[in-house]
Order: C-alpha cells, then sequence, then structure tokens
C-alpha cells in the first residue's frame, strides 16, 4: 500500500498530478509513488493493459512515470502495449518529464527508433547488479552503483540519446533522450515487502540464467537499497524542482 503524506503538507503544498502507468491488476508505484505524493503530488494511476485509456494530452499533468510488467515492448499484438507505444510520443513532444522504468524504458527506446531483445546468450538480470555511470551520467551517479534488477529484454539506442549508466551484463541502464524524457533498466520503485512477493509468485523466474536466490534479494536489502533510496531522492527533486520545497516542509513538520 502507498503511504499517504501528512495531511497539512499534502494540503499545503499540493503540486499537481502526476500520471503513473503500471502493466497489470496488483500493481502500484511502490517506493517512487510514495516519494511522488510526499513532495506533494496526486498519482493518477492507470493500467491500458486492462482497458483504462490514456489522456489525449499532458495538460493535466506534471509528469508521467511508466513502470515496469512482464510483458514485453515488442508485444504490439496486445492492445495495452500498442496503446502505450503509440501514445508515448504525446510526452515527449509536450515537453513534460517523461520517466521509464524496466518495461517502461524499453517502450520509450523502441518509440525512439531502438531495439528491444533478450540478451544473447539468454542471461537475466534478476537481483542486486552493479552500473557505472558514464562521463555524462555522473551528473546523475555519484559513482558505481548497486541496483536492484528484474528483466530478461534489453535494448539499443539511437544517437539521439545520452548513455547515463552501463552494466556488464545488459550494457545499457540509463539514458537521457532531450532534457526531459529519462529511462532505467533497473527498478527504484521496489520495497522490501514487493522483493518477498516477487520472489515468491515469480519464483520460476530465479532459475533463469545470472538470476539471484531468493535469499540474496533479501539479505541484500539492507546493504544496496538505502543508497539506492537515496539516489531516487535526488532524482525526483532533479526531474521536479519544485517538489524540494514540499519535502522540506514536510521534514520540517516531523
Amino acid at each position: 500500500m502507498l503511504r499517504p503524506p501528512p495531511t497539512a503538507i499534502f494540503q499545503t503544498v499540493m503540486r499537481g498530478k502526476i500520471l503513473c502507468i503500471v502493466h497489470q491488476k496488483g500493481s502500484d508505484p511502490g517506493r517512487v509513488g510514495c516519494l511522488l505524493m510526499e513532495r506533494g503530488y496526486i498519482l493518477d494511476v492507470r493500467c491500458p493493459c486492462m482497458g483504462h485509456k490514456l489522456p489525449a494530452s499532458m495538460d493535466e499533468y506534471e509528469a508521467c512515470f511508466v513502470f515496469g510488467g512482464p510483458m514485453s515492448a515488442n508485444d504490439c499484438h496486445m492492445g495495452g502495449i500498442r496503446t502505450e507505444l503509440d501514445w508515448i510520443p504525446t510526452v515527449l513532444e509536450s515537453g513534460k518529464p517523461y520517466v521509464g522504468i524496466c518495461l517502461g524504458v524499453q517502450m520509450l527506446a523502441r518509440v525512439l527508433g531502438g531495439s528491444v531483445s533478450e540478451h544473447p546468450e539468454g542471461m537475466v538480470e534478476i537481483g542486486y547488479v552493479e552500473i557505472e555511470p558514464t562521463e555524462a551520467g555522473r551528473a546523475y551517479f555519484d559513482g558505481p552503483m548497486h541496483v536492484y534488477q528484474w528483466h530478461r529484454e534489453g535494448f539499443a539506442l539511437p544517437d539521439s540519446c545520452t548513455v547515463l549508466a552501463r552494466g556488464a551484463i545488459f550494457q545499457q541502464q540509463a539514458f537521457r533522450y532531450g532534457q526531459n524524457a529519462y529511462g532505467v533498466q533497473f527498478h527504484p520503485e521496489v520495497t522490501l515487502d514487493m522483493k518477498k512477493r516477487w520472489t515468491t509468485s515469480a519464483a520460476h523466474r530465479l532459475v533463469l540464467p545470472g538470476a539471484q536466490p531468493a535469499v540474496a534479494h533479501i539479505d541484500n536489502h539492507p546493504h544496496f537499497d538505502p543508497p539506492l533510496e537515496r539516489w531516487t531522492e535526488r532524482f525526483l527533486d532533479r526531474l521536479l524542482p519544485q517538489s524540494v520545497e514540499s519535502r522540506e516542509l514536510k521534514l520540517a513538520a516531523g
């Protein structure tokens, strides 16, 4: 469940709406959603794969976050995925921030002319994996860090994109397009409770080449999650700088 921000702060520093796109019944924006609400935003959560319509424009929204899911960005035969691929240019043309996470980044890559495919040796990234910033990415990442992953496909990018982080197994891990569109292959939104659910409900994926055992996901959480949470905070403050005041007021209110 998403934790609501303190009522007084929520009423005082309302910042507008954020569109959050998820891909399964019961999915939610996790920690990213909580942090956005704490900054004073209202979340409009929609799931096109369940028939939810997407807005005709971004006029009512401050940003759009597209989260992960078990389907592929190549599943154009699925109505929801086809709808999203056709709709993503609406965000890009609006100039409002777009953030794609896992499936969300892969769909962004496809829309921009890149490709999405499985690893040539059948490898996956499931668990904590180290990534390293590129020269351009040093403005976003302090240095190498372990991030939480759960994917079997990666993406290739056109030259119009700026790669911000790379990995050893799946090379492309984070990128920027223009000034307001971002994609990350990893999952900054996943909480400990979500890890426990995923490693239970999708335990069959933990036998894939490169997947880490469930115990490693849980044991590594206290070591690698705090830096990832701090990174997520900084990224959101950079993406939506007007929300920094909201967080400062929240902290002051205790």
